[in-house]
């Protein structure tokens, strides 16, 4: 297997604030990035459909109700809330299932996979708190995804074998889509 590096492709440099960090990603690393959404694709895309094909219609009430409230979440009354709201109940209801269905399809296909890395790493966040437990740190798998998502994004994955990669260079009036609506990288990469 050959890999090559270009100058500067490798390398990244980000500021938040006055800390400013830099880096240089092995030639290999858009593989890993690409592994890690396609992963995460498969995963939530799978998810979503096992819930919606059930047998059972998927039901957040009982989660959000008594998951939270049983193991010191410190977002238990948020939950509670959740649990106890019936339009919220069935907004969930609907939101879950399909939102993990189009989650995950977005990123096998590598398109607009910044927007749904961005909901996936927000259901994690849910998912966090929803599943609370400290026993063993703040850290768990829940988290640990959330990080995923977020690195997808990151990384732009949606450009490595996606199509987010051809959406950008999409021509209107002989203008690419990404240079004339800037917003858009938001949303495609």
């Amino acid at each position: 297997m050959a890999t090559t590096t270009k100058s500067r492709v490798n390398e990244f440099e980000s500021r938040v604030g006055g800390l400013t960090v830099q880096g240089k990603a092995h030639s290999l690393s858009a593989w890993f990035v690409l592994a890690l959404r396609l992963m995460m694709g498969y995963a939530f895309l799978y998810s979503g459909v096992s819930k919606i094909t059930a047998a059972e219609p998927f039901s957040a009430g009982g989660y959000l109700t008594h998951s939270a409230a049983a193991n010191g979440n410190p977002l238990a009354g948020v939950f509670a809330w959740m649990g106890s709201t019936p339009w919220f109940v069935e907004f969930a209801n609907v939101a879950v299932p399909w939102g993990e269905l189009l989650i995950g399809l977005g990123l096998l296909v590598g398109a607009l996979v910044r927007l749904a890395a961005f909901f996936g790493a927000l259901m994690m966040l849910m998912f966090y708190f929803g599943n609370w437990s400290i026993e063993h740190g703040l850290i768990n798998g829940d988290f640990a995804y959330m990080l995923v998502f977020l690195a997808v994004a990151a990384f732009g994955a949606g450009r490595i074998l996606g199509l987010d990669a051809l959406i950008e260079r999409y021509e209107i009036d002989g203008e690419a889509l990404i240079e004339r609506y800037p917003r858009l990288e938001y949303v495609l990469g």
